[in-house]
């Protein structure tokens, strides 16, 4: 599996588990759906070992900008909120920082 790959199916599964919390305290869910909320969190968390990275903290920091990218998806997606310019700038300065940190020539 790619890095690519892992830092997508990581991202969805974070945002979609935290929005069954949010759906819960903030809309009113019932409390149940927590519970698939914190399977697709696990999911995030298991999902982050995939990325091909000798340092856990150097993975996690470049999943940020993938995550920021994932959560303009879904506030286009499932709240129907399209991102402006500002977001779409922010996301691009965001992926160009991931994409250094995680592709970087090391030695």
């Amino acid at each position: 599996m790619t890095t690519i790959t892992a830092y997508v199916i990581a991202a969805f599964a974070e945002i979609g588990g935290c929005f069954a919390f949010w759906s819960w305290l903030r809309l009113g869910k019932p409390v149940w759906w927590i519970v698939p909320g914190m399977a697709s969190l696990v999911l995030f968390a298991y999902a982050l070992t995939w990325v091909d990275s000798a340092a856990a903290g150097r993975a996690y920091a470049a999943y940020g900008g993938v995550y920021i990218l994932a959560s303009l998806i879904w506030l286009a997606a499932v709240e129907g909120i399209r991102p402006d310019r500002f977001d779409l700038i922010g996301v691009a300065i965001c992926l160009l920082g991931a994409s250094i940190i995680i592709f970087a020539p090391r030695s």
